[in-house]
């Protein structure tokens, strides 16, 4: 089976607002035929009322929802992490990854996804936990 494509909240942002990369990049996995597939939660951060460019996207990928195991291996992922008070004070002040971002890992982990991101950072602090992910920045 070839290897799909994970969406998390900022690249369909990013493809929102038509910057240039994201573009590409959505052009190409579609020319290649890759699934593209975004987690259910990750549609209510980034929905913020219908447009047609909006629908265009959603039409484009392939909407995950949740299962009571992704659920549980995105809350143990996050509580792998370091808690914040033991991070230096410079990370502190970031937020971390969250909820969704774990979910996201999660969901791209299940399929050996490459994900997407305009986060590079937050996710890669959740790499340690699921190490066969690839996460490429848009």
């Amino acid at each position: 089976m070839k290897p799909g494509a994970t969406f998390d909240t900022g690249a369909l942002l990013s493809i929102e607002r038509r910057k240039e990369r994201a573009r590409n990049v959505l052009e190409s996995l579609c020319e290649q035929a890759v699934v593209i597939t975004v987690p259910l939660p990750v549609i209510g951060e980034w929905w913020r009322g219908r447009t047609d460019w909006r629908e265009r996207i959603l039409a484009s990928v392939r909407v995950e929802p949740l299962t009571l195991a992704m659920v549980k291996l995105a809350g143990e992922a996050l509580s792998s992490l370091p808690s914040p008070a033991a991070a230096p004070a410079a990370r502190r002040r970031r937020r971390g990854p969250g909820f969704v971002d774990a979910l996201v890992m999660a969901s791209a982990a299940s399929r050996g996804d490459v994900v997407y991101t305009g986060d590079v950072e937050e996710l890669e602090r959740l790499a340690p936990f699921f190490p066969g992910v690839r996460i490429l920045a848009l």
